[in-house]
């Protein structure tokens, strides 16, 4: 399991924080989980090497020669009244893989969409996923539900074929019905599966329908259940109840890395129906509501000892100096920088820095957990599902197989729930007391808790032409991480690395991950050598690109910004292109700054996207737009801050996130490549911002600014 894990970004470090994995499922439980029908298995090993060989490199990573465990993958039934099914580990987080998944199954069985169920994150029912995150669900879980889909619908016409004793080639699916040569005869998926007790291994090489061909694929199928949600139908953890249920509670700690010294829950075991469960440094408690669940957490009397830590004043020198030389996740030096600095007709060094932000999701973290004759069962919200259920067992000391993770559709993650405290905690409080509990973190806790996006500092230095040639590209992030580190720009001569550093605050994925932080710096000084030799910034970066597809999308962004046409006094316009994840940004923003107050306010940005052939347009372009707002956040105004351990803006009140007056006009650009296969899209749309706005800034003031957030120097966003 330990390879599967070398494919992740240095960042993510709350997944290794805990020791690997161990998963299993084999023929006979499957065999015991569906009495009848047909189902078509994909072997982990057929889906982890589809996409290898297009991921090998990506953001510094090198990926070859991996091994993965030979298990189950991906799996579709189709049982004896017709229904189709496909399981997944996969968890819908609202970027709306319920329904784009479907689509894919859909399209490869010949049914329509509303006869197709997914069943997601249910570690009872689908195989082993190592998380939703990294837009993996696409580029990889989408082909391998269609090999199974495509095997599904030839091992069907072949049993259909087979009952009215013709040739397989005389036989179609169409609407969901199997139809003979001339349409004279036909049979239900129920006919023909009615019966049967098939259990296909379907090999690597199943063949499945090019892009060019998507019938439901490539269409903008709306939301699968989306009525549910807007209604609010759809029961989120937070909404689960249980007979006999309690609610409850956890007594935290003072600050950060701080230990128990002593306590005292004589009042709180007084109340009636509330039980006090302590061991260790962990005191919870459970009542028969709310209410009562937090007077009996506040009536316990304790006493933390926190050692001094540091804070947001001397965050970037910290980093610096806990840093280590070189980490995983870094490149290889490309030529020489020395003979590139020679070469070089200017030469620039700058440092830019990111701070810590939180994920500030709209559902917090939640879990409801429930013992039953020695075994186990948790809904929670998390992007890990199965990754929970072995934190738990290794909590418990109880095998896996005795313990069941169910994760509904949740509201949104963020790589913000890879891990499984809450639903740890209420496990503890549920064997505690023998009845079921919830617990839901409080907004404070989301922020006090949980981990955040790292914080860094990068320090680049580059020599320039003056005819805009880019001689040196030496590029330093320290802590925040290696993703989208590596450049798509042709640079002959590179030194590209990134350092590990010791994080006064726990940290962990984001949405982009460290991506954002090196397109910032990335861009930002693409900027400033464009301004150094006198260029024209997308002539500049066009000047130093090869890639076609980063072209492309650089090309299309300043067509549709109208780039280099008039501009109006007291704005600014900039630009930032990237890759990651297999797709391709380019951004465009246009900002006004406020001559008397220096408020900085986004006033338009196009975003031009491309990730291969495009599954679903209008979920796509949601998840553009959405990324989109989200970065506005990060850009102008989202910073952790903190002091010996604890979080001084912890809560919506003081932690500065995008209204809906920050919301500029956004036009997205999406470039439709059906000859390339399809790349993920949650993450990649969110690290052109930040730069774009920052060029902007200083193309309306005249001032450099090299932080994330994007404040000082008179200016403000607030």
């Amino acid at each position: 399991m330990n390879e599967l894990l070398d494919q992740l970004e240095a960042e993510r470090y709350e997944l290794f924080e805990g020791p690997a994995y161990h998963f299993s499922f084999n023929r006979r439980q499957f065999l015991k989980a569906f009495s009848g029908g047909i189902a078509l298995i994909v072997p982990m090993s057929n889906l982890v090497a589809h996409t290898l060989q297009q991921e090998q490199g990506e953001s510094g990573r090198n990926r070859s020669n991996e091994r993965v465990p030979d298990d189950i993958g991906a799996w579709i039934h189709i049982d004896e009244s017709g229904t189709v099914s496909a399981f997944t580990g996969k968890v819908e987080i609202g970027q709306n893989i319920r329904t784009s998944l479907a689509q894919a199954v859909a399209d490869e069985l010949h049914v329509p969409m509303n006869e197709v169920r997914l069943v997601m994150a249910d570690t009872d029912l689908t195989p082993f996923d190592l998380g939703t995150f990294g837009s993996m669900s696409t580029p990889r879980m989408a082909p391998q539900l269609r090999k199974a889909a495509a095997a599904a619908r030839e091992t069907l016409i072949a049993l259909a074929a087979e009952q009215w004793k013709v040739a397989p080639a005389d036989v179609r699916i169409v609407n969901a019905r199997f139809v003979n040569h001339d349409a004279s005869k036909s049979l239900t998926l129920a006919e023909v599966a009615k019966g049967r007790k098939l259990v296909k291994t379907i090999p690597p090489d199943v063949a499945i329908t090019p892009a060019r061909d998507w019938t439901i694929a490539g269409t903008s199928v709306p939301k699968v259940d989306g009525r549910d949600f807007v209604s609010g139908k759809h029961q989120y953890t937070t909404d689960l109840k249980r007979e006999g249920m309690l609610y409850g509670r956890i007594v935290r700690p003072s600050a950060l890395e701080a230990k128990l010294l002593t306590s005292d829950t004589k009042a709180a075991e007084s109340m009636p129906g509330v039980v006090v469960v302590h061991d260790g440094d962990f005191i919870g408690v459970a009542a028969p509501d709310l209410q009562t669940a937090i007077r009996a957490e506040k009536a316990i009397a304790v006493h933390w000892e926190a050692p001094g830590q540091p804070g947001n004043d001397e965050l970037f020198d910290y980093l610096k100096k806990n840093a280590t030389a070189v980490s995983r996740g870094s490149g290889h030096p490309v030529g020489s920088i020395a003979d590139g600095m020679a070469a070089a007709d200017k030469k620039l060094s700058a440092t830019y820095t990111v701070a810590y932000i939180a994920h500030a999701p709209l559902e917090p973290r939640a879990a409801v957990a429930e013992w039953n004759d020695g075994k186990l069962t948790v809904w929670t919200g998390t992007q890990r599902p199965f990754g929970v259920r072995n934190e738990l067992a290794e909590t418990f000391h109880i095998p896996e197989e005795k313990i069941r993770v169910i994760t509904p559709d949740m509201g949104s993650g963020y790589g913000g729930k890879h891990t499984g405290e809450c639903a740890i905690e209420a496990a503890r409080l549920a064997r505690g007391s023998g009845k079921p509990v919830k617990l839901v973190w409080t907004r404070e806790e989301e922020f006090s808790w949980a981990y955040f996006r790292p914080a860094g500092v990068i320090e680049v230095s580059t020599g320039v032409k003056n005819d805009g040639t880019v001689t040196a590209w030496e590029f330093h992030n320290y802590n925040s991480g290696g993703a989208g580190i590596q450049v798509k720009y042709d640079f002959p001569n590179q030194n590209i690395q990134f350092h590990n550093s010791k994080s006064p605050l726990r940290q962990g994925s984001y949405r982009g991950l460290a991506a954002t932080a090196n397109h910032f710096a990335r861009e930002v000084h693409m900027d400033e050598l464009a301004h150094a030799v006198n260029m024209d910034p997308v002539e500049f970066r066009l000047k130093n690109i090869k890639d076609e597809r980063l072209k492309a999308v650089l090309q299309a962004a300043a067509k549709t910004f109208r780039w280099g046409g008039k501009k109006t006094d007291g704005r600014g316009v900039g630009i930032a292109c990237g890759f990651e994840k297999g797709s391709y940004i380019a951004t465009a923003a246009e900002v006004s700054v406020d001559a008397k107050t220096g408020r900085v306010k986004i006033e338009r940005v196009v975003e031009s996207f491309e990730c291969g052939a495009i599954v679903n347009k209008l979920h796509l372009n949601n998840q553009v737009e959405g990324a989109i707002v989200q970065a506005i956040g990060g850009a102008l105004f989202e910073q952790i801050e903190f002091k010996n351990g604890q979080i001084l803006n912890g809560k919506f009140s003081k932690y500065r996130l995008p209204r809906f007056s920050d919301v500029p006009k956004i036009e997205v650009v999406l470039l439709d490549r059906k000859d390339l296969p399809s790349a993920g899209a949650g993450e990649t749309p969110i690290v052109g911002l930040a730069p774009a706005v920052g060029n902007a800034i200083f193309d309306a003031t005249g001032k450099r600014i090299r932080s994330m957030p994007l404040h000082g120097s008179g200016l403000s966003a607030a």
